[in-house]
């Protein structure tokens, strides 16, 4: 093809120079950039000084035309004056076409010398002809182009398609030589570039044989081969080094003929050794399964494909039955997925409690650990599900009776709690009589009696007071153990509220200094109103009660990621060691309280509240140097509806 164009180009620039008229070619700002002989015998001019020259060097009348204008025709004719080098003035005919290639513009003038107006019939027609054989000429020159640059891209796209291939390939012909090789099998097999310049398959044989493990097999599989033969072939290839190399060798055809042979190899050393791995790994997931006392079943779908001899010990079923046309379904009854730890972490695992139902009809429960295997175990390459569990069934059952007398627990604390109401009740109507009775007594003393009497009935005026106060505790703890209060969350302002509690219980209490400690200006969380301000009521009414008048007792707000922290320290009588791990239990008071009234619900009602709130509760005591309480609230809860729990 490129024999082709060049006689082409040459037959062209023959017939151009052998023109009788002047023909050239411009370029940018006019410039001449080819020019024949007629343009040089006619101008008088050399080809070298003309294409040093512009158009409007030799005419006269360029200045005239409207060349902007004309510049949007494909082609324009004109006649316009020349001056020759000698001097001499001419009239000629120009026809000029407009050209556009390859983003650059050209103008292809033809030039006639009518000075006599006189071109003889045969002359134009010569010239005509010569102008369409020209045209053609030029069409078929950029056909030849475009096909040429379609050829260049369509080998630039195969070469880069096999340079970028992870295959090694390499075409040899009839005759041994090396037609083509791509970077990757020249870096698989690391051949010296001084053993690849001679091109010669042959001589790269020593090279080859020295590499292989088996030369034998690798010269009769390998070199042996004809290269007439038509037969694809397919080998594995191992390296003195321990790599593998696949091997796949098929002829070259071109025109219905064997012309070669194309050769490709790949490295599957990883997949060998991958092999090789999940054959160990198999074989020691036998080992360990065929011993170990843990229940073992591998499960493709619903068919049981793997089970250990403890499987056949718990279920009943031999091997034979369970592997052979036995569909799961009629051994495990029912699941029950368990959260264990982070699940996040443990995606392709997860812990189930399975019940199945033995050959006998008995039901046992096992924990499962049930996971995923993609793999680790060759099984035609499909996924399988491992369950290992143990026998739980006597756990189950305790479970349940466990569970049977919770459920009698709970049902003997509502009855406790049913019971502590309908006493509180029952105690409040002569109560309230006798607290009436005490107030008229005191309306209708006179002053004989007055100095006697009151002070009794001052005295029957606080027992009254206490004795609503216990009563109220009472029937607190019990709505709060019963789980009947109503939680409603909501968002608070917890320093404003906390200055507000601190002032209000002050102001009643002047025999103590109460100090209210926060970091924060403002702090918001979503808590309880009410059960808030019964937890820290609580908590500052021991601290008085149980602290020497005079004493201070501090109050701390303060907060973490997950909570709001409220703490109340007294300087009181401490809680002995032994008392600490029962003195929230209801009416349980500690040993060194005997000479201090109280009726030991009030820590029992602020645990029953904290745990309602999803709280923690902590304390810290010393005997004689005083008490701290922290509670724990989460400040994220955010139900705003009423819930009864």
């Amino acid at each position: 093809m490129a024999l082709q164009s060049e006689l082409e180009f040459k037959l062209a620039h023959f017939l151009i120079n052998n023109s009788v008229d002047a023909a050239f070619c411009l370029g940018a700002n006019w410039q001449f950039i080819y020019v024949n002989d007629a343009t040089c015998r006619l101008t008088e001019y050399s080809r070298e000084e003309l294409l040093s020259m512009a158009l409007y060097d030799i005419d006269l009348d360029f200045a005239l035309h409207n060349w902007a204008e004309k510049k949007l025709q494909n082609t324009v004719t004109l006649k316009t004056r020349y001056r020759a080098k000698g001097g001499r003035v001419f009239l000629v005919e120009i026809s000029l076409n407009f050209l556009e290639e390859q983003g650059r513009k050209f103008s292809c003038a033809f030039v006639r010398d009518k000075s006599h107006e006189i071109i003889e019939l045969s002359t134009q027609k010569w010239i005509n002809e010569l102008r369409d054989a020209n045209a053609n000429l030029q069409q078929k020159v950029s056909e030849l182009k475009q096909k040429e640059i379609k050829l260049e891209t369509s080998l630039s796209v195969l070469s880069s398609t096999l340079e970028s291939t992870a295959i090694g390939i390499v075409t040899i012909n009839l005759e041994g030589d090396i037609l083509s090789v791509n970077q990757k099998f020249l870096d698989m097999w690391q051949i010296p570039k001084s053993l690849f310049r001679s091109k010669k398959c042959p001589q790269c044989k020593a090279f080859f044989e020295n590499k292989i493990k088996y030369p034998e097999t690798f010269n009769r599989l390998i070199w042996e081969i004809s290269s007439q033969s038509d037969v694809e072939s397919y080998d594995v290839i191992e390296l003195q080094d321990g790599k593998i190399f696949a091997n796949y060798s098929q002829p070259q055809w071109l025109e219905g003929k064997i012309t070669g042979r194309v050769w490709s190899v790949w490295d599957i050393t990883e997949s060998k050794q991958a092999e090789a791995a999940l054959r160990l790994n198999e074989a020691r997931f036998r080992t360990l399964a065929e011993t170990t006392d843990a229940s073992t079943l591998l499960i493709q779908g619903k068919r049981i494909c793997y089970v250990n001899p403890a499987v056949e010990t718990l279920t009943g079923y031999t091997k034979a039955e369970l592997l052979h046309g036995f569909d799961i379904r009629q051994l495990i009854k029912s699941k029950k997925h368990r959260q264990v730890g982070n699940s996040k972490e443990n995606n392709n695992f997860e812990y189930q409690e399975i019940k199945i139902l033995t050959k006998n009809g008995t039901e046992r429960w096992l924990a499962c650990a049930v996971a995923k295997i993609n793999g680790t175990l060759d099984f035609q390459g499909q996924q399988v599900e491992m369950i290992v569990g143990i026998d739980i069934t006597d756990y189950k059952n305790a479970e349940s009776e466990l569970n049977q007398a919770l459920e009698q627990a709970k049902q003997l604390s509502d009855l406790r709690s049913r019971f502590l109401s309908m006493v509180c009740h029952q105690l409040r109507n002569p109560l309230n009589v006798v607290s009436f009775s005490n107030n008229l007594l005191k309306r209708y003393l006179n002053k004989q009696t007055e100095q006697t009497i009151e002070p009794l009935l001052e005295q029957i005026q606080t027992a009254i007071e206490q004795l609503s106060q216990m009563l109220d505790e009472i029937l607190f703890y019990a709505k709060a153990e019963a789980t009947k209060l109503n939680f409603e969350p909501e968002l608070l302002e917890l320093v404003n509220l906390c200055n507000k509690l601190i002032a209000q219980i002050q102001m009643s209490n002047l025999s103590h200094e109460l100090n209210f400690i926060c970091t924060h200006t403002h702090l918001q969380a979503y808590i309880d109103k009410k059960i808030l301000e019964t937890i820290l009521k609580n908590l500052l009414d021991n601290a008085i009660k149980y602290s020497p008048s005079g004493s201070m007792i501090n109050m701390t707000l303060s907060r973490n990621k997950e909570s709001v922290i409220f703490q109340v320290t007294d300087q009181g009588i401490g809680i002995p060691l032994g008392d600490q791990e029962r003195i929230i239990e209801p009416f349980y008071r500690g040993s060194n309280t005997d000479t201090i009234p109280g009726t030991g619900l009030g820590l029992a009602i602020v645990k029953s509240l904290v745990d309602l709130h999803g709280g923690q509760m902590t304390l810290e005591s010393e005997v004689g140097l005083g008490t701290t309480f922290r509670i724990m609230l989460p400040f994220n809860i955010q139900n705003s509806h009423s819930s009864e729990l």
